[in-house]
């Protein structure tokens, strides 16, 4: 994590004398998930970057351009599996007016 990343995160009452609450969970979530989504997004960006490459030295090879062409496949079904995701949770956000995609753990009342 950068300097500046963790200097801009809101840990809020995360941290109350010295020990961490169960507050932290929320802040620790958001890095997980944004952490998987760079990771996903690298990813599909080398699935591509191979997929070129090996389109670019198959060499008329029917068994190497078929590879070349299932991994190009496989890559763009990733992107569209994750765009739709996405998708599918502003929907439900919009239809809810429920907030899915912001971690929190209800607090109770005392």
């Amino acid at each position: 994590m950068s300097p500046v990343y963790a200097a801009a995160m809101d840990w809020g009452d995360c941290v109350v004398e010295e020990a961490a609450t169960i507050k932290c969970l929320e802040p620790l979530f958001q890095n997980v998930v944004t952490a998987v989504f760079a990771f996903i997004g690298v990813a599909l960006l080398v699935m591509l970057f191979i997929a070129g490459y090996n389109f670019l030295l198959s060499g008329g090879d029917p068994k190497k351009l078929e590879a070349a062409k299932g991994t190009l496949s496989h890559a763009l079904i990733g992107l569209v599996v994750i765009v739709v995701a996405y998708l599918i949770i502003l929907t439900i956000e919009e239809f809810t007016g429920v907030t899915v995609s912001d971690f929190t753990i209800p607090q109770s009342v005392p």
